[in-house]
């Protein structure tokens, strides 16, 4: 297994580890099924595959996509489900769901660096109206995909802020002060947190460890520690912490990885 695979892999592990309730991580796979099965970004096939598994056992999506998804359910259409919400909640649908749910977009060879921005952008509309919601998701797929490549920290960061908004791009590059992290789920708050944990730590486990401490039973930030950290250190990072806390995923988990990690076997 190459480095960039291992990284790949890392993704999906860490999201999995960083996930101590259960529904960003499986919304996470579905990305990934529906990656594997279509080998292209469908939104059309995705979404099906996100509404089949609300209808089925959906969980922990947050306000704004369980909002969407029951009003699917009842034959809305797609266009006005998420717009009513969106006026229901004040316009306040910036939530980090789509930033958890959207990391194996990352993980794909055959989706190009220079689309990955917008791909998750669509993605994120999917539920989330709000415009930082996929502009986040667009930072933390970008980040993700310069660690699969291995560039440098700083280099990565500055990537995954080209073309931000700017809250965006205040919370990727000004992470440092303690006194400015929030437990709350406003996407680009929830990303300054993750980076927070991930820029002062020098391994997944304490940096996994100290986000957990802080986040609570919110637990917001670890998911994006897990996800981000994972590409930064791969697999072989994550493998000494034992079994994470959704072992019936395992299987799904190792195969949905290991069919992602095999786009890049000629990749560059």
């Amino acid at each position: 297994m190459s480095e960039a695979q291992e990284r790949v892999k890392g993704v999906l592990w860490g999201l999995a580890y960083g996930d101590r309730i259960g529904g960003p991580v499986r919304m996470a796979c579905i990305v990934a099924e529906s990656l594997v099965a279509c080998r292209a970004f469908d939104p059309a096939d995705l979404l099906a595959r996100y509404l089949a598994w609300w209808q089925r056992e959906g969980f922990d999506t947050g306000p704004t996509a369980a909002g969407v998804f029951s009003r699917l359910s009842q034959g809305w259409s797609l266009e006005a489900a998420v717009q009513v919400v969106d006026r229901q909640a004040g316009g306040k649908t910036a939530g980090v769901n789509p930033p958890h749910r959207s990391a194996p977009l990352a993980m794909a060879a055959f989706l190009p660096d220079e689309a990955l921005a917008e791909v998750a952008q669509v993605e994120a509309r999917l539920t989330h109206t709000h415009p930082l919601a996929g502009d986040v998701a667009a930072a933390v797929v970008r980040l993700c995909r310069a660690l699969i490549r291995d560039m440098p920290w700083e280099d990565a960061l500055a990537w995954a802020a080209t073309g931000r908004r700017p809250e965006t791009q205040d919370a990727l590059y000004h992470h440092h002060d303690p006194l400015r992290l929030s437990r709350g789920g406003f996407a680009p708050e929830v990303l300054r947190a993750a980076l927070y944990f991930l820029n002062r730590n020098a391994d997944f486990s304490t940096a996994m460890t100290a986000a957990m401490r802080f986040a609570g039973s919110a637990n917001y930030c670890p998911i994006l520690v897990g996800s981000i950290g994972g590409a930064r250190w791969g697999l072989t990072a994550i493998q000494p912490l034992g079994a994470h806390p959704h072992p019936g995923l395992s299987p799904t988990l190792t195969t949905l990885a290991e069919q992602l990690a095999a786009t890049w076997r000629d990749s560059s």
